[in-house]
């Protein structure tokens, strides 16, 4: 159990560096291309493009990834993620920006939608069983969500630099996308600490996707209407969306974001009590519902005060289901096939994802405020449904 707990702290530490670069990346993204002259429309597209290279390179894991160690492939990663900083800085025109959002591990949404994930996600399902793994799960949830809200606060670095430095404000926010990269190198580091093999005495080896496929598939496909729903307020969008609807800067967004990030860290910390209490299924739909129905409100707000405040409400419920659904998947499908699980699972959340920033962008520019926040409450309180209605019977296996 000591050699399962220093591996989860190594994995949260890495996951923590990550989660403070993804949270700054996703607020100036929309900033940093407007300065370079692009329009929203790009943005969109662009967010499009991180989220399809994801998903294609979770595709490619999920069929191939058993045959090397977890260990090294989250390394292969993480050198990756420090290229792609160095390399996202030093473009300035659309085609290279897509092609490296496309190749690399570059993140606009409020989530973790990377190739990390069911590398992470499969080697944790390996510690603990049980309701000790629900908690993993959520102290892993937990730390990526309060470190974004701290990355979100950085996106107001860049200003603040260029006027107490008096130097040009895209140049700092180049600045920032080549520490990205050097958060990368710090997140290898930790990874090249891993052990050779889980810390978990129990554990077993991997294998591709067999008995487990019938689940899978129906969890992969729901989770794609999900994720294309949240393709469509991605918090590059949303911030796009803030900043035309209501002119908030670039550093208020940040702020935003970051208190924003508090209340989902808070609902995190609670979730596996919930889930202890009333299932795994249940605090995954029940908490949804009504965090979307606030972005739906939030969507037809004539006042900034009341948009923040549903959104805030929104943020306070809304990723209740993150651990609770990680911890969902992992209990349902044998141990050897986690790691595919994880991956075919995450693969149609992230194709569905990669689709709706585009969607979302084209409206913004032009000028359909309100639709892509109301779009996406309403299809996620539809997936809501469905998931309720398709995987009742799964409950009582929730261990």
């Amino acid at each position: 159990m000591d050699l399962a707990r220093r591996e989860l702290r190594r994995l949260l530490l890495a996951r923590a560096l990550r989660a403070l670069a993804d949270g700054y990346v996703a607020v100036l993204l929309p900033a940093y291309l407007l300065a370079l002259g692009h329009q929203a429309w790009a943005v969109g597209l662009i967010s499009s493009g991180t989220l399809l290279g994801s998903a294609l390179a979770t595709l490619a894991l999920g069929a191939f990834g058993h045959r090397w160690p977890v260990r090294h492939l989250l390394s292969a990663a993480a050198l990756l993620m420090a290229v792609t900083g160095a390399a996202f800085g030093a473009a300035s025109g659309f085609l290279p920006l897509l092609l490296i959002a496309f190749v690399g591990t570059l993140n606009p949404s409020a989530g973790d939608v990377s190739v990390f994930l069911p590398l992470e996600h499969a080697r944790l399902a390996t510690l603990f069983e049980g309701d000790a793994r629900t908690r993993a799960f959520a102290r892993y949830t937990i730390v990526g969500s309060l470190s974004a809200a701290f990355g979100a606060l950085l996106a107001g670095l860049p200003a603040w630099l260029a006027a107490a430095q008096q130097v040009d404000p895209l140049s700092t926010m180049r600045a920032m996308f080549v520490l990205y990269g050097a958060v990368g190198l710090g997140v290898w580091a930790l990874y090249r600490g891993l052990p050779a093999a889980p810390g978990h005495t129990g554990q077993v080896e991997s294998a591709p996707l067999d008995a487990s496929r019938p689940v899978v598939v129906r969890l992969a496909l729901l989770f794609s209407v999900d994720a294309f729903a949240g393709g469509l307020v991605v918090n590059s969008l949303l911030a796009l969306w803030l900043s035309t609807r209501f002119g908030l800067s670039a550093a208020q967004a940040g702020a935003f974001f970051f208190w924003a990030g508090l209340l989902t860290t808070a609902s995190q910390w609670l979730a596996p009590k919930v889930a202890e209490r009333f299932g795994l299924l249940n605090t995954m739909v029940f908490t949804h519902i009504p965090a979307n129905l606030c972005l739906i409100g939030a969507a037809f707000a004539t006042t900034l005060p009341l948009a923040l405040v549903l959104l805030f409400l929104r943020s306070a419920l809304s990723q209740m289901d993150v651990p609770t659904r990680s911890a969902f998947v992992m209990a349902v499908v044998t141990a050897p096939e986690r790691p595919a699980a994880a991956s075919y699972t995450a693969v149609p959340r992230s194709l569905a994802a990669a689709l709706s920033p585009t969607l979302g962008g084209a409206l913004l520019a032009a000028g359909f405020m309100a639709m892509p926040l109301a779009l996406c409450g309403a299809l996620k309180i539809g997936y809501d449904l469905a998931l309720w209605a398709a995987l009742r019977r799964h409950a009582g296996h929730e261990r």
